[in-house]
C-alpha cells in the first residue's frame, strides 16, 4: 500500500550556512528534498520552488515545464518577490527560504496521508513585507477551474490549494481581496464545445447587464463562457493553470481600489482605506493536495477534520457529500398545509419567503405572533418551530444578512453606531454649528470620488459624531469645502463640531443603507444566532452575502461572519448546527453553507422545457467546478404542470448532484389536478435519493436534456425507473385536420398525451394513433386541456383538474413504430393554436440498494 514518506535527495553544490542564531539542526542541510503521500510526490529545490509534481499512480507529471512554482513568495512594496535560495534543515522537516529583499522565511513541511502541509513560523527581517503568498503553484491542469475555493482538475486528477487558518484565504494579494466578476473564455472540452474566433483561451470580458440586474448579469449562454467565481485558481493558457492561497498583515491599514462589479458606471472601483484587524500572517498553513478527482472532495474533508477546520454535519453526514443534498421548501402564504406538504414530499427545510425580507435590528428579535393560518389564527415563530420539530423540519427566514437600513436598524439612527463602515476618514478645519453646511476638511483624499463602489444613485454619507449628513462634491483645491450638504440625516440630528472632530465616509451597501465594521460584523454574527435560537429556528438564507465583503477584508471576513455564527449558535442551542442558504458563495463561506439556491425559474432550468437557462449554466459551471452543488434556485410549483415536469426537476438535480427550493403554496398545490401523482413520484425520488440507488452511470444519463424520467417505488429500497421520451407539436388546426406524427421505438403502450388550446373552441376531434376516434362534448375553453393518461380520455381546466370524460371512453394504445395523431376543430372559423405533448416510455430500469 501507498504510504506517505518523505525522500532523502542528493546535495548539490555548497551547502549554505545555517540563519543566524539557529538552533541545533538534526540533520545535515540539504539543497533539494523530495516528498509524497498517499498519492502525489513533489520536489522542492535548492531555491525553494517546488520543480515536481507527479502522480504515485500514473506516474505522470503535473508541473509544467520550464515553469516552477515558489513554495512561498513574499508581497513587499507591491512587488511578489519569489525566494532566492533554500536550505533544509531538521531532518528535512523544516525549509529556509532567503529573498532579495534581507527577509527570511522559515517554513516547517508535514507529508501527511492524503496531503502536504506547510506552514509559516517566521519571517526576519521582513521589513515592508505585508503579505504573504503559497505560491503561486503551476501546475499543467486546467479541463475545470475551480477558481472560488482553489481547486484544478480534468477527468481523473484534482489539485488544490487549501487554507487551514482565518486569515489564509484562497487567491493571491488583490484590492478587496477579493474577485471582480468578469467573464473567462475556457472550454472544459474543446471537441464539444470549441472555442471559436475570434475569441482565444483566457480573455476576459465583464458580465452583462448595467450592474443592477441580477439576471442580467448572466448573458452569454456558450459554454466556453465562464463566469469566475473567485481568485484561487487561475488558467494559464501557455502552460495550464495556477494555485494560490494569501495571507495579509491585516495590522497594517491599506488603501484599495475595488469593485465587486468592475466595468459598470454605478458600480465602478472607489478608494477605501481598511482600519486594521489585529492578526498577521506569522502561522499562515496550507495544505496542498493532489489525489484522483473523485477523491477530491473526501480529501478536503480529511484535511478539515485532521486540521481541526470547520466541519459542519447534519446526522453525522458532512454538508459537502454529495449523498446528503435535497431540495428545500420556499413557502408561501397561510401555514394550514405546510407540514402535510413537507412530510408528504419528504422534505425537511423551509425558507418562509411569505414573511419578506428581514434586516438586521438589534431592536428586533422577531417577537410576536407572525406566522398566519385561515380563520386569522396566527403562532409565534417560537411556538411554530416546536410543532415543526417534531417532524424534524428546519424553518427559518430570508434575510439580508449586514444591510442596515436607515429607519428599520438602531444601528442607523436616532444615534448611529461607530462601528458602521468606514471607507476613508478625515478631519474637520473648523468648527461648525448645528446649522452650518460650509463644512471644510483637513484632507480631501478620495472624498470627490461619487459615492462607493456597491452603491447605485451615487449617494455620499459621512459621520461626525452622532450626526450622519450627505454631500454632493468637494472643492479640488484649499479650501477644502464640501458642497451640497445636508445635516441630520437618516433620522440623526444636525449637532455643533469642533475643529479637529473626525469626519469619516461611510460604506453604502446597494439598498442605501450602511454596514457594520469588521468588529460590528461580529456582533450581527451573534445577533443573527441568539434571535434564531430565541425563536426555535435552524435554517437562515443571508441574502445579500457580498455585505462580509464591504470591509475591504474580502474573504477573510466571510470567514470571520461564519466562524462567529457558527461558534455562537452551536453554544446557544446545546450543539446544533445551523442549515445556511446565501445569496452567493465566497471562499470563506464555502465550508459552511449548506446551499447556495439562488436565483430562481427559467433563468436556473426549465423543467418543462428541459433546458438551462444562462444563469443556471454560469452557476452550475462555476460552483460544481469547485465542489460545491450547482443550483436551480427557487422552482415555483405551477398548478398546471404535468407529472413529468414536477419529475424532471427530481431527475436533474440528482443528476447534476444540484439543490433546489420547491416554491409552495397551498393555493398553487391545491389547484393542481395532478398534485397526488406528482406528490407521490416525488416522495419515490426522495426515497430513492436517500437509499442512494443512483449509480455514477445512472447519474450521468438522468443529466441528458433530450429525456425525462418516471420513477415507481415498488418496495422500501426498490425502484423503477422509466426513461420518457418527450414528442412537443405547436400548431393550429381548423375545420381540416392537423396529422402530428410520432415515433414509438420501444413496447406497445397505453396512449400518454396532453393537447392544450390557446383559443376557445366549440368542439374538438382527434382521430388517436389506434385508429379510435374522440370528441368533446362541449366547449373547450382557452388553457384547458385534453388529456390521455392510464387507458382514459378526459377534459381537463388549465390545472389539468378533470372536467369530462370524452366520449367514447375506451382506451386508446401506442403501438411501436410510426404513428400519427390527428386534431381538428370542427365549426372553427378560423385556426385554433394548439400544444401537443406526447409522452413515449422507455425500457424501465429496476434500481435498488446494493447490500
Amino acid at each position: 500500500m501507498l504510504t506517505a514518506l518523505a525522500l532523502s535527495t542528493f546535495v548539490c553544490g555548497s551547502l549554505p550556512s545555517p540563519m543566524r542564531g539557529a538552533a541545533d539542526w538534526s540533520s545535515t542541510i540539504v539543497t533539494a528534498r523530495t516528498y509524497q503521500s498517499r498519492y502525489a510526490r513533489i520536489r522542492i529545490d535548492g531555491r525553494g520552488f517546488v520543480t515536481a509534481l507527479v502522480s504515485r499512480l500514473s506516474g505522470r507529471e503535473y508541473s509544467p515545464q520550464g515553469h516552477p512554482s515558489p513554495l512561498l513568495s513574499v508581497h513587499d512594496r507591491g512587488a511578489l518577490l519569489s525566494p532566492l535560495s533554500a536550505s533544509f534543515h531538521q531532518g528535512n522537516r523544516v525549509v529556509e527560504l532567503r529573498y532579495s529583499n534581507g527577509a527570511t522565511a522559515t517554513v516547517k513541511i508535514a507529508a501527511r496521508e492524503r496531503y502536504f502541509r506547510f506552514q509559516l513560523t517566521s519571517l526576519s527581517d521582513r521589513g515592508t513585507v505585508d503579505d504573504i503568498v503559497w505560491g503561486p503553484i503551476n501546475t499543467t491542469v486546467s479541463q475545470t477551474i475551480g477558481d472560488l475555493i482553489g481547486v484544478v482538475r480534468d477527468k481523473d486528477w484534482a489539485i488544490g490549494l487549501m487554507g487551514l487558518d482565518d486569515n489564509t484565504i484562497s487567491g493571491p494579494p488583490v484590492d478587496g481581496d477579493c474577485y471582480g466578476m468578469s467573464y473567462i473564455i475556457h472550454s472544459p472540452d474543446p471537441i464539444k464545445h470549441p472555442v471559436p474566433p475570434p475569441y482565444k483561451e483566457g480573455q476576459r470580458f465583464n458580465i452583462g447587464g448595467d450592474g443592477i440586474s441580477d439576471v442580467a448579469f448572466y448573458s452569454h449562454p456558450e459554454e466556453f463562457f465562464q463566469q469566475a467565481m473567485g481568485t484561487g485558481a487561475t488558467l494559464e493558457p501557455a502552460f495550464g493553470s495556477t494555485l494560490a492561497c494569501h495571507s495579509r498583515d491585516r495590522r497594517q491599514s491599506r488603501t484599495h481600489l475595488f469593485s465587486l462589479l468592475p466595468g459598470f458606471p454605478g458600480s465602478r472601483p472607489r478608494h477605501q482605506v481598511s482600519d486594521p484587524v489585529g492578526v498577521d500572517f506569522t502561522g499562515s498553513a496550507v495544505a496542498l493536495y493532489a489525489c484522483p478527482d473523485e477523491l477530491g472532495l473526501k480529501t478536503i474533508e480529511d484535511i478539515e477534520t485532521e486540521e481541526g477546520l470547520p466541519h459542519i454535519t447534519f446526522g453525522g453526514r458532512w454538508i459537502r457529500d454529495p449523498g446528503g443534498l435535497k431540495p428545500d421548501i420556499a413557502w408561501y402564504g397561510q401555514h394550514d398545509k405546510l407540514i402535510e406538504y413537507a412530510n408528504a414530499l419528504g422534505l425537511r427545510a423551509v425558507q418562509d419567503e411569505g414573511q419578506g425580507e428581514y434586516y438586521a435590528n438589534p431592536a428586533d428579535h422577531w417577537q410576536g405572533n407572525r406566522v398566519g393560518f385561515s380563520g386569522g389564527k396566527s403562532l409565534t415563530y417560537k411556538e411554530y418551530t416546536a410543532e415543526l420539530a417534531k417532524f424534524g423540519i428546519k424553518y427559518g427566514l430570508h434575510t439580508l444578512c449586514l444591510f442596515l437600513q436607515p429607519g428599520r436598524c438602531t444601528d442607523v439612527s436616532p444615534i448611529p453606531s461607530p462601528h458602521l463602515q468606514t471607507v476613508l476618514r478625515t478631519k474637520l478645519a473648523h468648527n461648525v454649528s448645528s446649522t452650518d453646511t460650509d463644512i471644510v476638511v483637513t484632507d480631501p483624499s478620495f472624498l470627490a470620488e461619487d459615492g462607493t463602489w456597491p452603491m447605485r444613485d451615487g449617494s455620499n454619507t459621512l459621520r461626525i459624531g452622532n450626526e450622519l449628513l450627505t454631500y454632493t462634491g468637494i472643492q479640488p483645491s484649499p479650501p477644502f469645502v464640501l458642497r451640497g450638504v445636508k445635516r441630520g440625516q437618516f433620522g440623526t440630528s444636525a449637532q455643533s463640531h469642533s475643529e479637529g472632530d473626525e469626519l469619516a465616509k461611510l460604506q453604502m451597501n446597494c439598498y442605501n443603507g450602511f454596514v457594520p465594521d469588521m468588529t460590528g460584523m461580529l456582533d450581527y454574527a451573534d445577533y443573527y444566532a441568539t434571535v434564531m435560537a430565541q425563536n426555535g429556528m435552524e435554517y437562515i438564507d443571508f441574502d445579500g452575502l457580498e455585505s462580509t465583503l464591504y470591509q475591504n477584508h474580502g474573504y477573510y471576513g466571510v470567514r470571520r461572519f461564519f466562524r462567529r455564527f457558527f461558534d455562537t449558535f452551536p453554544r446557544l442551542t446545546g450543539g446544533k448546527a445551523p442549515r445556511v442558504m446565501g445569496s452567493c458563495v465566497f471562499a470563506g463561506g464555502w465550508e459552511y453553507m449548506s446551499v447556495c439556491n439562488v436565483g430562481g425559474g427559467n433563468n436556473m432550468f426549465d423543467p418543462v422545457l428541459n433546458r438551462w437557462g444562462i444563469e443556471g449554466k454560469d452557476i452550475r459551471n462555476g460552483f460544481s467546478n469547485s465542489y460545491f452543488p450547482p443550483t436551480f434556485g427557487i422552482q415555483n410549483y405551477h398548478s398546471d404542470w404535468s407529472i413529468y415536469d414536477a419529475e424532471n426537476l427530481e431527475a436533474k438535480s440528482i443528476g447534476w448532484g444540484a439543490t433546489y427550493m420547491l416554491g409552495l403554496s397551498e393555493a398553487s398545490v391545491e389547484r393542481s389536478g395532478e398534485k397526488a401523482r406528482i406528490f407521490k413520484a416525488f416522495r419515490a425520488w426522495e426515497e430513492a435519493r436517500a437509499a442512494g440507488v443512483f449509480t455514477p452511470g445512472l447519474r450521468q444519463r438522468l443529466r441528458d436534456l433530450d429525456i425525462k424520467f418516471h420513477l415507481d417505488q415498488v418496495a422500501p429500497k426498490s425502484f423503477v425507473l422509466t426513461p420518457v421520451t418527450e414528442f412537443r407539436e405547436s400548431g393550429t388546426a381548423a375545420t381540416a385536420p392537423n396529422a402530428v406524427r410520432l415515433t414509438n421505438r420501444w413496447s406497445p403502450q397505453p396512449l400518454d398525451f396532453s393537447l392544450r388550446v390557446s383559443e376557445p373552441v366549440g368542439s374538438v376531434a382527434l382521430s388517436l394513433p389506434d385508429g379510435t376516434k374522440t370528441v368533446t362534448n362541449r366547449m373547450v375553453r382557452a388553457g384547458q386541456f385534453i388529456i390521455a393518461s392510464a387507458n382514459h380520455i378526459y377534459l381537463a381546466d388549465a390545472d389539468r383538474r378533470k372536467i369530462d370524460d370524452l366520449r367514447p371512453p375506451c382506451p386508446s394504445s401506442l403501438s411501436k413504430g410510426s404513428a400519427k395523431l390527428t386534431i381538428q376543430f370542427p365549426g372553427a372559423n378560423s385556426p385554433v393554436h394548439f400544444d401537443l405533448t406526447v409522452w413515449v416510455r422507455n425500457r424501465p430500469i429496476r434500481l435498488s440498494r446494493a447490500r
